[in-house]
């Protein structure tokens, strides 16, 4: 779905308060919850969005709001086809997205954002069982791989690094820095 519970969101916002990136990109921000989170907490971050669902761009108001755009620079694209120096950036943002593909295909654009430079790499999934399909017309909602924790553990320590994690009764939310 284009939106996402709450558990781990103040866990999240902690660390970015901590690191206070620059420079963001959120991989399919949906409603853009994490732009909402933690713009308030760090002002003057150049925030990039890759969408792949371009109905959401509209919807939820990504471009352009009354007070302020929600995100400087959009992609409407798959994120697995993005330039890489998309994610050459402070942080990535893979919030509720990497389960919308194959297991190869997340372990690969993780790869990718960390060899194009990533200083921080956020990632939130679910952790339990979790069927869904098509949403409102967006195929690219479907759950197409269930993560493991233990298997997401393993893919970051891959990367080298420090990983952080939370594991909650749904989610689990991984922060992974290229300074250890």
């Amino acid at each position: 779905m284009p939106t996402s519970i709450a558990e781990g969101k103040d866990w999240s916002l902690e660390r970015f308060k901590r690191h206070q990136p620059n420079t963001v990109t959120d991989v399919g921000p949906g409603e853009g919850t994490y732009a909402k989170l933690f713009r308030p907490a760090h002002k003057g971050i150049w925030w990039t969005a890759i969408e792949i669902h371009k109905p959401y761009v509209a919807k939820y108001k990504l471009k352009s709001t009354k007070t302020r755009a929600m995100y400087d620079e959009i992609h409407v694209e798959d994120a697995r086809d993005a330039d890489n120096h998309l994610f050459h950036r402070d942080l990535v943002i893979f919030g509720d997205v990497l389960e919308h593909m194959p297991r190869e295909d997340a372990v690969a654009l993780l790869q990718r954002a960390e060899a194009a430079g990533a200083w921080h790499i956020l990632v939130s999934l679910p952790i339990v069982e979790a069927p869904q399909g098509e949403v409102d017309g967006n195929p690219y909602e479907e759950h197409v791989h269930h993560w493991d924790a233990d298997d997401m553990d393993s893919v970051l320590a891959q990367l080298g690094g420090r990983t952080e994690a939370m594991r909650g009764d749904t989610l689990g939310v991984w922060w992974w820095s290229r300074r250890g």
